[in-house]
């Protein structure tokens, strides 16, 4: 009698978050010197301008503006879903310096694991994901925190979330170990 076969483990490694990186996925949100900027009222701030492409309004939807309380993941750290939302973008931003982990997909079909990539975010980045790009739920590292969150509402808003269960998909980065070169220790 043979046993079934288990699962092969696939392990993501983690990436830093960039512009040129994410390209494919959406926009990163963050007030760079690299982004377009100038000053506005009289001197008294500076306007970091037109980060992302919010995309909310197919099927009469309307844009939301909610907060998300997430709480840390610890590691090793198990994934088990993805998801996407065909009919509008996504925005996280922290409000308040934090490190997040953003898994994604490429819009089409499913991905299988080997198609996923983990991208760290930095204090002071967020992300913006284009429509029907597949993501795991949001990933809070250290103390967690909350999130301004920019997406879709109206019509068909509670059918617009896809999801695929995950099986043997991990992140393993801890406290302590080896990083990716030219990022921090987790």
């Amino acid at each position: 009698m043979h046993e079934p076969a288990a699962t092969p483990r696939h392990v993501l490694a983690i990436e830093p978050l960039s512009a040129t990186a994410f390209r494919a996925f959406g926009d990163v949100i963050e007030a760079a010197a690299h982004t377009r900027h100038y000053t506005i009222n009289a001197g008294y701030a500076e306007r970091f301008h037109d980060l992302a492409r919010i995309d909310t309004g197919s099927d009469g939807g309307d844009t939301l503006v909610s907060i998300f309380r997430a709480k840390p993941r610890a590691f090793p750290l198990e994934l088990s879903l993805i998801e996407r939302h065909a009919l509008g973008s996504q925005a996280f931003m922290p409000l308040a310096p934090m490190r997040f982990l953003m898994v994604v997909a490429a819009a089409g079909p499913a991905p299988r694991p080997e198609q996923l990539r983990c991208f760290l975010a930095a204090p002071g980045q967020g992300v913006n994901l284009a429509r029907g790009v597949w993501h795991h739920p949001l990933l809070a590292l250290d103390a967690g925190g909350d999130f301004l969150v920019i997406d879709r509402g109206g019509p068909h808003a509670a059918d617009d979330c896809d999801e695929q269960k995950l099986a043997a998909v991990w992140i393993d980065q801890a406290e302590g170990e080896a990083t990716p070169a030219g990022m921090s220790q987790l």
